[in-house]
């Protein structure tokens, strides 16, 4: 048999709990994806984008519905190294990339501000929607996970002073039409490792220019590493902690909260308080 068929054997089989069933069940409950749709597989080189790659392919040969994937690299300015390591992998899993080409790594660069990451991460994604947009994408699919998920919740609370969560799909606010799913989003990334490593797989982990020159601990994603090692520390002790944190955005209690902010507009308990008494 050959390699590429053993790892999505391995998908099917080996880890179909772990990872096949609740890919599954983020496409169906959150309804990411419709008949006729032409979603655009966003690939970074990582271990999330590639499997999240594999998983669509089984998907389109085992559901029910019928919809069109392309798989699109995005080259922001990667050295030769990381893009042969993007190409190398793309050959092993069998699947056909669509690559091209942008300066955003140049941009961010020479701005040197003092979140790379997150205007990276922004100029990026618009050049994504840009790109599957004119190739005939209704859909761009990101590899977040489940621990992105709950990282990214207990991020804005500790550090943004918000209660803010990471939702499955996202309307496109500057690309009308467009629409982002995050199929991997019941999946956790120990078991992403955990299929990489049974497959023998090595991906990219960052390739980005900035930390590279910089060590980690001098940019925003210091705060990340701090929130899933503080994430770890509770598991140790207690195993639903995860998710626990990923279930207290489905059960926001309004009538307790000061306030509450929807579709731009902020509303305050005082506002309802003492209508409830005159009830």
């Amino acid at each position: 048999m050959e390699r590429y068929k053993e790892i999505e054997r391995s998908i099917i089989v080996r880890f179909r709990k772990e990872i096949y069933r609740l890919f599954t069940r983020a496409v169906r409950d959150y309804e990411l994806i419709k008949e006729g749709d032409v979603v655009g597989v966003c690939i970074s080189g990582g271990k999330d984008s590639f499997l999240l790659a594999k998983l669509m392919e089984e998907l389109q040969r085992h559901g029910k519905v019928n919809f069109t994937c392309k798989y699109i690299v995005m080259d922001p300015g990667y050295n030769k190294e990381n893009r042969k390591k993007i190409e190398e992998n793309a050959k092993i899993l069998n699947i056909k990339l669509d690559i091209f080409e942008s300066d955003i790594f140049d941009s961010v660069y020479k701005l040197n501000e003092g979140s790379p990451c997150y205007l990276c991460a922004r100029m990026r994604r618009g050049c994504l929607y840009n790109y599957a947009k004119k190739i005939g994408c209704n859909k761009i699919a990101l590899g977040h996970h489940f621990d992105d998920v709950i990282e990214t919740t207990l991020l804005s609370i500790i550090y943004g002073g918000e209660i803010k969560g990471m939702m499955p799909k996202l309307h496109s606010d500057n690309f009308p039409g467009m629409e982002l799913i995050r199929p991997l989003y019941l999946v956790r990334e120990k078991d992403i490792k955990s299929w990489a490593r049974y497959n023998n797989l090595e991906f990219l982990n960052c390739a980005c220019r900035f930390t590279e020159k910089n060590s980690i601990e001098n940019n925003e994603n210091s705060k990340r590493i701090e929130i899933k090692k503080l994430i770890k520390s509770l598991e140790d002790e207690n195993k639903n902690v995860p998710y626990n944190i990923f279930r207290s955005c489905d059960n926001v209690n309004l009538d307790t909260l000061r306030e509450y902010k929807t579709n731009g507009v902020r509303h305050n308990f005082l506002e309802n308080y003492d209508k409830k008494e005159d009830e």
